[in-house]
């Protein structure tokens, strides 16, 4: 971990919150003097006392770390505003509604950035029924595979892990899905949106810039 609470942030924290130090070594079961030397950076918060200093002061731990208010835009819980976080040393996909603080093998990681599909990162969408079969153009070597497709709706996500030697499609229930998303080991997070769907048995088919809707 490369970033811990600071005696500044508490100190922040308590005075938003009209607290003495008294008051918070109280609430916390530590001693005043204590308090003051995590103010002071002449000590630090045990890990244990992390989550009741969140409560306290009624902000999440990545708050309490950051020190910044986060105002989530997800509130309303919109997936479509999905965050995506992949481990560059294990591979592990986490996704969150909102901002948040992760760590995995001791990196702090960053949200992904989607890019548009390109031509060197292609996927078709093929409404069979009441589901999208998805299904990549890319490589699935070890060194060089798509590691997750997802399809998301307002409401909900749908996330199928990939694995090297496999193959790189996947099939998601239709339920007003919008965007499908897939992550690159080596060049990161693409997005295609899905068009008002036609089913496949019409015949029509209608090709985005890189990524092909069939519809």
């Amino acid at each position: 971990m490369n970033q811990y609470v600071t005696g500044a942030v508490i100190r922040q924290l308590r005075e938003n919150n009209h607290l003495t130090q008294s008051e918070l070594a109280g609430k916390l079961g530590v001693s005043d003097k204590t308090v003051s030397k995590w103010e002071t950076a002449k000590g630090y918060p045990d890990i244990s006392l992390l989550e009741p200093l969140a409560q306290i002061f009624r902000v999440s731990i990545a708050e309490l770390f950051s020190g910044n208010a986060i105002k989530n835009g997800n509130i309303s819980a919109n997936m479509m505003r999905s965050k995506f976080y992949v481990c560059p040393v294990c591979g592990n996909c986490i996704h969150t509604m909102g901002e948040a603080v992760i760590h995995c093998h001791g990196v702090l990681l960053t949200p992904c950035q989607p890019e548009e599909a390109d031509e060197n990162h292609t996927v078709t969408v093929e409404q069979i029924e009441d589901e999208y079969f998805v299904q990549g153009k890319h490589d699935m070597t070890k060194t060089h595979h798509i590691s997750f497709i997802a399809a998301l709706s307002s409401d909900k996500i749908q996330m199928v892990k990939l694995y090297p030697e496999g193959n790189a499609e996947a099939r998601f229930k239709v339920n007003g899905a919008r965007q499908i998303l897939f992550y690159c080991n080596r060049d990161g997070l693409f997005y295609l949106n899905i068009k008002k769907p036609i089913r496949s048995t019409d015949n029509v088919t209608n090709q985005g810039s890189y990524g092909k809707n069939i519809w």
